[in-house]
């Protein structure tokens, strides 16, 4: 079981690549080499943090996408939802006639568990992100966010 989704991944990783470099805008050529992602699908993820609001897109030869949203303030959740918003189970999905009425004891023990995730997303500002490691570390990502992010 994946806990994000690619698009979510993307979303933060460019996020952050943007929070780290917040003074122009930046292609989608440049960003998806910076945080080696696929710039065909990158695009989709940009265009839905654009609708969000996080960030601004530029049109034109000095064009491209702009953080808009204040690293201190956003959240890794803000990312994360208006992307592809963690899942929680609100009914137990295997049909038996007692969990009718909430969840059985490890679905609520996973539904718990993914409500632990989902408040440390919220509580994690992009700000506090980037001071875990300088600007000049482009491999940091990889250590924030897994190795599977790189």
């Amino acid at each position: 079981m994946k806990l994000l989704s690619e698009a979510c991944d993307y979303g933060l990783r460019a996020v952050i690549w943007m929070a780290q470099r917040p003074r122009n805008p930046h292609k989608v050529k440049e960003i998806a080499q910076g945080i080696k992602a696929a710039p065909g699908y990158l695009i989709k993820v940009l265009q839905e943090l654009t609708k969000a609001g996080i960030l601004s897109a530029h049109r034109g030869s000095h064009g491209g996408f702009m953080l808009r949203a204040d690293p201190a303030v956003l959240t890794a959740l803000d990312v994360i939802n208006a992307i592809d918003p963690l899942e929680r189970i609100e009914a137990c999905p295997v049909d038996i006639e007692s969990h009718v009425d909430g969840l059985c004891p490890m679905h609520k023990c996973i539904d718990d568990a993914m409500g632990t995730i989902e408040d440390t997303f919220r509580k994690t500002t992009i700000a506090e992100v980037l001071k875990s490691f300088s600007d000049s570390q482009s491999e940091a990502l990889c250590k924030v966010l897994g190795p599977s992010s790189c």
